[in-house]
């Protein structure tokens, strides 16, 4: 499977709203705008589901990665990810990693692997 590395560590090719952007598919955006606005307790509509990948920079982005530090941080410094950053790992990671402890873990071992390179 192909692997679409954000900058925070996720996977952009597993996201439900990358992956309905690029199917096309208008019943798998309003299944992902449905189980977001009851997980993040938001509200999402069908039209919100559009996502080329948080790498993207000409295309559509979701709206909260749209704003994101983590993302913005990364595309200003053009780094291919947080593993790739000298800063590694900053406060924005911190704050982002107690919502999501695993991409720790995902991106300290890209940075392993990075180094022994």
């Amino acid at each position: 499977m192909t692997q679409i590395i954000a900058y925070c560590g996720l996977n952009c090719a597993e996201c439900g709203a990358y992956l309905a952007t690029i199917n096309n598919d208008d019943r798998q955006r309003a299944e992902v705008a449905e189980q977001w606005s009851r997980e993040y307790q938001v509200e999402l509509k069908l039209t919100d589901i559009n996502c080329n990948g948080c790498l993207s920079t000409s295309g559509t982005v979701f709206s909260h990665c749209q704003v994101c530090e983590v993302r913005l941080c990364g595309l200003a410094k053009n780094i291919a990810n947080c593993a790739h950053c000298k800063d590694f790992i900053c406060d924005k990671l911190v704050k982002f990693f107690q919502m999501a402890p695993f991409l720790r873990e995902r991106l300290q071992q890209m940075r392993d692997e990075l180094s022994s390179d």
